[in-house]
């Protein structure tokens, strides 16, 4: 009986340590996986735009989320141009991938204007301010226009655009964000602000351009995986 005690007890302290080990390897593996995850940082200092931001990827998106505030310069210019400047100066501080974002609110009867400098507008008289820009024209139609520059890993910087077509209006609705208050997308009765965040997450110029986005960080997991 003692001899198959003892062997029994072998038995016991071999799966003992076969069991620590496997955890021990398991723990390992995860953290590889987890440090081996692809990452990309938004370059924003605006939280609510982080927010809506995240909502719209969703959970499913094949990369690690990152937040950064940086200081980037005013440039003036095109707007292809402005989003491809703001992300070569992103990836010079970030050292990695990056993603910036470029709005433009592009008023029909202005010639496009204020396009990408309806930031300095919005700071300086609102969104009543907006819409009284348009008080002597008939034609109140706009269009929302939003830009991701996606710099890469090689240099190479990707652009995904959104459009969202609509009019101005005189502001309703909660003025906490932008210029949402006094932007009635066609085909409803709502401005931006007014509508449920689940509602304008679905077809915001934000969510077109997000939605390819998306599908380019997809493609790069699936390749590089």
């Amino acid at each position: 009986m003692s001899r198959y005690r003892g062997k029994s007890l072998i038995f016991s302290k071999e799966f003992l340590i076969y069991s620590v080990f496997s955890k021990l390897l398991s723990v390992q593996t995860s953290s590889m996986a987890q440090s081996s995850k692809h990452v990309v940082t938004f370059v924003t200092g605006n939280v609510k735009k982080l927010e809506e931001i995240k909502q719209i990827l969703g959970p499913k998106v094949p990369f690690e989320i990152k937040h950064q505030k940086i200081d980037l310069p005013e440039l003036q210019g095109k707007m292809d141009d402005i989003s491809i400047k703001k992300c070569d100066e992103a990836r010079k501080t970030v050292q990695d991938r990056v993603v910036v974002e470029d709005t433009c609110l592009c008023f029909n009867a202005l010639g496009g204007l204020p396009g990408p400098y309806v930031k300095w507008f919005l700071e300086n008289v609102g969104p009543p301010g907006l819409h009284k820009m348009l008080a002597g024209f008939e034609d109140k139609s706009a269009k929302a226009v939003c830009t991701f520059a996606f710099g890469d890993q090689d240099g190479k910087v990707h652009l995904f655009r959104g459009e969202t077509h609509g009019q101005i209006v005189e502001p309703r609705g909660p003025d906490t964000f932008g210029w949402d208050s006094c932007f009635q997308p066609d085909g409803y009765n709502q401005t931006f602000a007014e509508m449920p965040k689940e509602q304008k997450n679905q077809i915001s110029h934000r969510y077109k351009a997000l939605d390819k986005l998306r599908e380019h960080l997809i493609k790069i997991n699936a390749t590089e995986s």
